[in-house]
């Protein structure tokens, strides 16, 4: 049975707006495509990182860690934020730490945000970039011996001797 609420929103829409429910429902349904398997979507410029509410804008430095009994997303607008944010939260959720938590990172050469290459933080290596928050460590995919990058745990350690 319909509730009220129901019937008033279906009569204020009207019949344009039913018949373009599937519509909508079919391009929601083609967004999600390009993120990894248990990645929430990032709404470019209107998702606010957890850490320090600046609006995720630029896919080449967005994070996510998602987790814990109730599967709950978290999402980042700077590595740097991630890194601080893991160290600031480790006494309030233990589960950061279990094998099912996972987290992504954006890499770099990502081409663009409906393109973006995600990571898993902890294998990726950084390279120098300035980034929204100016931690200036970006994730790459580049292993050249050329480039100098940084590991997960060198990269914290010297997001952390940097300071918030």
């Amino acid at each position: 049975m319909c509730n009220p609420r129901k019937r008033r929103f279906i009569a204020q829409i009207g019949a344009a707006g039913l018949l373009l429910t599937p519509l909508a429902a079919s391009l929601a349904g083609c967004a999600s495509e390009h993120w990894p398997e248990g990645m929430k979507p990032i709404a470019w410029g209107r998702d606010a990182c957890v850490r320090c509410n600046m609006r995720i804008a630029d896919h080449r430095f967005a994070a996510q860690l998602r987790g814990g009994p109730k599967d709950t997303t978290f999402k980042f607008d700077d590595v740097g934020c991630l890194v601080f944010w893991l160290e600031e939260q480790r006494v309030r959720f233990p589960w950061m730490n279990d094998a099912t938590t996972r987290m992504w990172v954006a890499a770099w050469e990502s081409p663009s945000a409906e393109k973006a290459v995600w990571l898993d933080p902890r294998q990726a290596r950084y390279i120098a970039k300035r980034s929204p928050m100016r931690y200036d460590l970006a994730a790459s995919t580049a292993t050249n011996a050329d480039t100098p990058s940084l590991s997960y745990a060198e990269m914290r350690a010297k997001t952390l001797a940097r300071g918030k």
